[in-house]
């Protein structure tokens, strides 16, 4: 997957929600809904972007097959943390390069 689509799926404050409320562990799409304050049909519509997305699975409560819990997938995220990572090393390129330059200017200054 790649981080766009991890950052499109997430651009919606409802499906972050959602992701937080699934790193607290499974949750079924009705118990999503109300923390959400969403009707079912709107969470349904969310969870289908998330799991499209690879950020969520699905799978059936081991106690009612009826119910369909959802849960998060962190390898779904490994993009973002990718993407993440190659943005932080730029930076710190960038940084040490500037302060080696503020070193020499200090260096020469004497």
């Amino acid at each position: 997957m790649s981080a766009v689509r991890t950052f499109t799926a997430l651009a919606d404050p409802a499906r972050c929600l959602v992701v937080e409320r699934l790193a607290e562990g499974p949750r079924s799409a009705g118990e999503l809904a109300a923390l959400a304050g969403l009707s079912k049909s709107a969470m349904s519509r969310h969870l289908r972007v998330l799991l499209d997305a690879g950020l969520v699975a699905d799978g059936r409560a081991p106690d009612d097959a009826r119910v369909r819990m959802f849960r998060i997938r962190p390898e779904g995220f490994d993009a973002t943390t990718d993407w993440w990572r190659t943005v932080q090393a730029h930076w710190e390129r960038s940084l040490a390069s500037y302060a080696e330059h503020l070193e020499h200017r200090r260096t020469d200054e004497r």
